[in-house]
C-alpha cells in the first residue's frame, strides 16, 4: 500500500529542495525556456523520479504534490504540470529502459552517444521530443527523427506527418543498384534520401486516371510533392525536352539534389512496373550526364515511381545497369465519387434496368 505523502516527510522534503535548487540554477544560467537548459533539467528530474522510486512509495499523489511544490516556488515558470512531470519520467526511461530491453551492455544512452549526448538529445523542442518518445518503437528510430528534425527544421506537424508515413521504416528500402554504381558514401546517402513508397495524399484523382493527369496534379501541387520527396530536392523542370542526333525526347521530371550534388531524373508510371521502363530511364540518365551535368556534378540518378512493383523483378532489372537507378511505388488518397459521377452511375443503372 502506498504511504501517505506528508508535508514533513524528510526524504521527500530533502529531494524537493534539491529539485528547486536545480530549477533556480537553470534559471540563473539562462531562462528556463532556453531549450538546452530546459531539456537537461527535464532529463535530470525524470532521472530522479525514476531512480528514487517516489511514485511507488507515495502513489499517484506524488506527481500532484511535486507539481504543486514547483508551481508555488516558481509561479512564472511553465512545464511543471502533473502531466509534464510524467513525460519527464518517460523521457528519461525511454532512453534507458529501452536499451536494457534489447540487451545492450549499458542502460544509459549517455555513454552510447559520448560527447555528443547533449548536442544530440537537447537540440529540438520539448513538444517534438514528446511526439518522438511516445511514438518511436526504438532508440534508433527516436535518434533518427531527432536528427532529421534538427537537420530540416521540421515543425511538430511535419514531424508527426513524417512519423505517420513510416519514414524510418522505409528509408533505404527502395529497390536500387546504388551499391554497384555509386561510391559507398554516395550510395548510403542515396538510399537514405529515396523512399520505397511516395504518398501523394494531396492529390484527389478519379479512379480512372492517366499519366498526364498524375503529371498535372503533381505540377499543380509542386510544393507538396517536393515535401514528399524530402529535403534537398530542387525542381528543375517537367516535360524537359532534349534532342539526340536529330531525335526528340522528353524527361518526365528533372530535379537537382543539393546534398548529393547530382541531377535526379524522375519517371512516373500509372501501371505496374515493367522491366522495359528501366531501359528508357537508364538512357535518360546517360543523356543528362552527357548534355547537362557539370564537371563538378556527380552521376545522375534515375528514380522510377510506379503504381506497384514486383520487388524481385525490379531488383533483377537494375542489377547490372551502368547508371544508378531506384524503383519506388506511390499511393493516392482514396476519394469518394463526385456528385456528377454518382448521378451518371444512377442514370446508367436506370437505363440498364437495375432496380433501386
Amino acid at each position: 500500500m502506498a504511504k501517505k505523502l506528508l508535508p514533513n516527510d524528510t526524504e521527500f522534503k530533502t529531494w524537493i529542495t534539491q529539485i528547486k535548487k536545480q530549477v533556480r540554477g537553470a534559471q540563473i544560467k539562462a531562462s528556463i525556456a532556453v531549450n538546452e537548459e530546459m531539456l537537461e533539467l527535464y532529463w535530470n528530474i525524470g532521472k530522479d523520479i525514476s531512480e528514487r522510486n517516489f511514485e511507488k512509495s507515495y502513489g499517484s499523489k506524488f506527481f500532484e504534490k511535486t507539481s504543486l511544490e514547483l508551481k508555488t516556488e516558481f509561479p512564472d515558470a511553465q512545464g511543471f504540470s502533473e502531466r509534464n512531470l510524467r513525460y519527464m519520467k518517460r523521457f528519461y526511461m525511454f532512453y534507458t529502459e529501452k536499451l536494457h530491453q534489447v540487451g545492450a551492455e549499458s542502460r544509459q544512452i549517455r555513454p552510447q552517444l559520448g560527447d555528443e549526448f547533449k548536442d544530440t538529445l537537447f537540440t529540438i523542442p520539448w513538444r517534438h521530443h514528446i511526439e518522438i518518445f511516445t511514438r518511436a518503437k526504438s532508440i534508433d528510430e527516436a535518434l533518427f527523427f531527432i536528427s532529421k528534425t534538427k537537420e530540416n527544421g521540421w515543425s511538430r506537424a511535419m514531424l508527426i506527418n513524417m512519423m505517420d508515413t513510416k519514414l524510418f521504416e522505409t528509408r533505404g528500402n527502395t529497390i536500387n543498384n546504388f551499391a554497384l554504381t555509386l561510391p559507398e558514401n554516395e550510395s548510403e546517402c542515396a538510399k537514405e534520401i529515396l523512399k520505397d513508397e511516395y504518398k501523394f495524399d494531396f492529390l484527389s484523382m478519379s479512379e480512372k486516371y492517366e499519366e498526364k493527369d498524375l503529371h498535372k496534379g503533381l505540377e499543380q501541387n509542386l510544393i507538396q510533392f517536393l515535401l514528399e520527396l524530402g529535403n534537398g530536392f530542387a525542381f528543375v523542370g517537367s516535360h524537359v525536352p532534349f534532342v539526340v542526333n536529330g531525335d526528340d525526347y522528353e524527361l518526365d521530371l528533372l530535379f537537382y539534389h543539393l546534398k548529393l550534388r547530382c541531377y535526379i531524373v524522375v519517371e512516373l508510371k500509372v501501371v505496374k512496373f515493367q522491366p522495359e521502363f528501366v531501359s528508357k530511364l537508364n538512357f535518360y540518365c546517360n543523356a543528362v550526364n552527357h548534355m547537362m551535368k557539370d564537371k563538378t556534378d556527380k552521376n545522375t540518378i534515375g528514380l522510377l515511381i510506379c503504381k506497384e512493383k514486383n520487388d524481385v523483378v525490379a531488383q533483377w532489372t537494375v542489377e547490372n545497369l551502368s547508371e544508378p537507378i531506384g524503383i519506388s511505388t506511390y499511393s493516392l488518397k482514396k476519394v469518394l465519387p463526385s456528385e456528377e459521377e454518382i448521378q451518371k452511375n444512377l442514370s446508367n443503372d436506370e437505363n440498364n434496368g437495375v432496380e433501386k
